[in-house]
């Protein structure tokens, strides 16, 4: 069978791939600490799950609208307005089958072959694949640990050719856990302006955030970088709705319509009763959102402060999501003999750095419970002073 030449440019999610070889691991009866999947280990809160039975009871099992269920293209817009300062109304609002297919969507919309994407390192690892497969050119911009991994104003200003299309950023982000400060946004919103290129805001860890750091949408800074901004976003992270697929994006009605158009040729409608479990989400108490903040920020400390103590380990302090991102670079190991390694020997899962554009850094995410990440942390330590010694 002859495949298309566009999976061969595209390389499988190691993140995935990682999870698996864990969770088989454990289903053989090897006790790993499994700290791979950017996944909160909470329950959907009751009265999400309460409100998607009771919309199965009410017979919303039909197609539904392309976009979306009105209410909750109405309740993502009115969200919009009050958490962000963004002036959308329904039609400027998509709901996907989940964040990535929001980018992977404005993607085949969007780009075309010969198009250049900035996206600055680390990065979530689908951003370039999205890219690819939709016969864009990404660019990468290195951030460095000096910087806070941030890309400044000035590494934008020169990654920027006649060729660029468009700009990913994601703040809070994955996986440094880094936040742009408010000035920080407004002096990449003035480049972008002044270039005339799009930005797609990357806000699923929005609810995630620490120590009372302000977090705004770059979208929000001033009318002219309004109409430039896309917005993806879901409800995975901040809710724990990874199973249930529910992301959505926000723009232009001329780029919704697009954006409709080629969900119609693909998913069509996101799954009817679950989008009622996302209307209860963004319409009832914020109570559970701000529980699972406050337990993830107790797992930070605790996670923070054993990889600190480990010699040959740094690790700066996340602003926000709910990853580790320490260098290893003092092992003399790259981030896969590390992570092979710590999983042949240890039983630990971690994703290595590589997969993220930063081969001196390995990926820990602390959604888990205290048990298994002081139980890791342990084993951690014993495995870097072995390795070093």
């Amino acid at each position: 069978m002859k495949l298309a030449a566009r999976v061969s440019q595209v390389t499988p999610s190691i993140t995935l791939a990682i999870a698996a070889k864990a969770k088989a691991m454990q289903v053989s009866g090897i006790d790993v600490c499994s700290f791979s999947t950017g996944e909160p280990d909470f329950e959907t809160p009751a009265h999400i799950t309460a409100a998607a039975k009771k919309a199965l009871d009410e017979g919303k099992t039909k197609y539904g609208a392309t976009a979306g269920e009105q209410r909750l293209k109405i309740a993502i817009a009115n969200k919009l307005k009050i958490d962000n300062s963004l002036d959308y109304s329904a039609g400027n609002v998509i709901v996907t089958n989940g964040g990535k297919h929001s980018l992977y969507n404005l993607a085949q919309a969007l780009i075309e072959a010969g198009d250049e994407v900035i996206i600055p390192a680390p990065y979530w690892l689908s951003y370039p694949e999205i890219v690819k497969l939709a016969s864009g050119t990404p660019v990468i911009v290195q951030t460095e640990a000096s910087t806070g991994y941030k890309i400044t104003p000035e590494q934008l200003r020169q990654a920027i050719t006649p060729k660029t299309k468009l700009f990913i950023f994601n703040s809070p982000s994955n996986p440094t856990g880094v936040i742009y400060t408010p000035a920080e946004i407004a002096a990449l919103a003035k480049v972008i302006v002044e270039k005339d290129i799009l930005v797609v805001s990357d806000e699923i860890y929005e609810k995630i955030i620490y120590d009372g750091i302000p977090q705004i949408s770059i979208g929000s800074v001033n009318q002219e970088i309004f109409n430039r901004t896309i917005i993806s976003n879901g409800f995975a992270k901040g809710y724990s709705m990874t199973g249930w697929r529910i992301g959505y994006l926000a723009g232009s009605t001329e780029l919704i319509k697009a954006v409709t158009t080629i969900q119609g040729h693909s998913t069509s409608n996101v799954c009817t009763f679950a989008q009622y479990g996302a209307i209860a989400a963004l319409e009832d108490s914020q109570d559970c959102v701000e529980q699972m903040r406050q337990a993830f920020a107790e797992r930070r400390k605790v996670m923070l402060e054993r990889l600190n103590a480990i010699p040959g380990l740094s690790c700066p302090k996340p602003d926000g999501a709910f990853y580790m991102f320490p260098d290893i670079s003092k092992t003399g190991l790259t981030s896969l003999e590390f992570s092979d390694a710590l999983l042949e020997s240890q039983q630990i899962a971690v994703i290595p750095g590589i997969a993220f554009g930063a081969d001196n850094n390995i990926r820990l995410s602390y959604a888990t419970d205290m048990a298994t990440i002081e139980k890791g942390m342990d084993r951690l330590d014993k495995f870097v002073r072995q390795t070093m010694s």
